[in-house]
């Protein structure tokens, strides 16, 4: 028979060894501390939107001065443009009424002698018929010069103006106190506004010493 104590059903209990009375035991490391993840990203989160405002505010205000930049030049520019525009034509204007100042002085001549052929006409009825076809040939000059801007020059009174008068012979006189024009030779002409022929005259001005 085999012998109880080495029954299978014995079982041997393990009990484990506990830490050596000589052997240094490790130290408990405590629990770390959480930080506030939330709050610091917030604040930077905050941070980061306020900088990127600031930055988008000076873009704006740069990009604004630009605009205000462009548009001012923009604006100068139309100003230059239209200052040229009116120069242009005021110059082509005048070059149109001036143009002919050189020839329509030469028919001035011409008129001049018309108006001597009716101061020497002939008396009878042949002098008559000289005389209408003259005056129809000099009314159609007058007419043409007229067209084109071409005006005599009406003596107002008798003061002498160097802007319109020309003085052919100058004498002195104890009846005036400043010059006076006593003769017209030749009568002046103006072109639009321009003096296209002065008017040929005598002045009396007067003596010295007076």
């Amino acid at each position: 028979m085999t012998d109880d104590k080495t029954k299978g059903g014995d079982e041997i209990e393990f009990i484990p060894e506990g830490p050596h009375p000589d052997e240094p035991q490790a130290a408990e490391t405590p629990p770390t501390a959480e930080k506030p993840h939330g709050a610091k990203s917030h604040a930077e989160s905050g941070k980061h939107l306020k900088d990127k405002l600031k930055k988008r505010d000076e873009e704006l205000r740069r990009l604004k001065k630009e605009l205000d930049e462009l548009k001012e030049a923009h604006l100068r520019r139309l100003a230059e443009m239209d200052n040229l525009r009116k120069r242009f034509e005021r110059e082509k204007a005048e070059f149109q009424q001036y143009a002919l100042s050189d020839l329509l002085r030469e028919l001035l001549v011409i008129g001049d002698n018309f108006e001597r052929a009716l101061q020497n006409v002939p008396p009878g009825e042949h002098g008559k018929t000289y005389r209408e076809g003259v005056e129809l040939i000099y009314r159609m000059l007058q007419s043409f010069l007229a067209k084109h801007g071409v005006r005599p020059i009406v003596m107002e009174g008798q003061a002498f103006d160097p802007n319109f008068h020309q003085a052919m012979v100058v004498e002195e006189s104890d009846e005036v106190e400043e010059p006076t024009i006593e003769t017209e030779f030749q009568r002046g002409f103006m072109i639009h506004d321009r003096l296209l022929r002065p008017t040929l005259v005598k002045v009396l001005v007067p003596k010295k010493g007076h």
